[in-house]
């Protein structure tokens, strides 16, 4: 690998080998089906965070990275409506953003004055989801979590073991 992975959070790791995981691909289309999506997901989630990078204001970095926050908690279940726990300190989030922690706690301060989120005891309420967006200039289409693509639903209604019968008749 060409980079480090590190959690915020105490975390549970298993390092599956590569022959393993084509095992589990062939004879398991369902799984690969799921990493593929997955990994669409996150080429996806890593373009529009180099467009982040690159084009966006402080204030629009941070506004993006707290909507997405929310999304993917809620896609997850771990969302009340707009809130979320946030287990990153204000210098996790400027790292992240490739902005100065000193930056980063202004942008949230205005963000708190305009009463657009609330930060208390590392629990984020957005509460102008929708402004918060507009300063983003973005949408959750990019994640694409309403929208199944047709390859990968058939894998889902029919069950293994029912294609693999299917399989041995024909």
């Amino acid at each position: 690998m060409d980079h480090s992975v590190a959690t915020i959070d105490p975390t549970r790791i298993a390092a599956i080998g590569r022959e393993a995981v084509i095992d589990i691909i062939a004879k398991h289309p369902r799984i690969g089906a799921a990493l593929w999506w997955s990994a669409m997901q996150q080429d996806a989630m890593l373009r529009e965070r180099i467009v982040a990078l690159g084009r966006r204001t402080a204030r629009g970095r941070v506004a993006y990275f707290l909507c997405e926050l929310v999304w993917r908690q809620r896609a997850i279940g771990m969302a009340e409506d707009h809130a979320i726990r946030l287990p990153f300190t204000q210098t996790d989030l400027a790292d992240t953003l490739g902005l100065t922690s000193v930056h980063t706690n202004r942008v949230l301060q205005g963000f708190r004055r305009e009463e657009l989120i609330a930060l208390q005891h590392r629990r984020l309420t957005l509460l102008d989801f929708k402004g918060l967006q507009a300063i983003a200039g973005l949408t959750q289409d990019y994640l694409k979590f309403d929208s199944t693509p047709p390859e990968i639903l058939r894998y889902y209604e029919v069950p293994e073991r029912d294609r693999e019968g299917t399989a041995d008749r024909q």
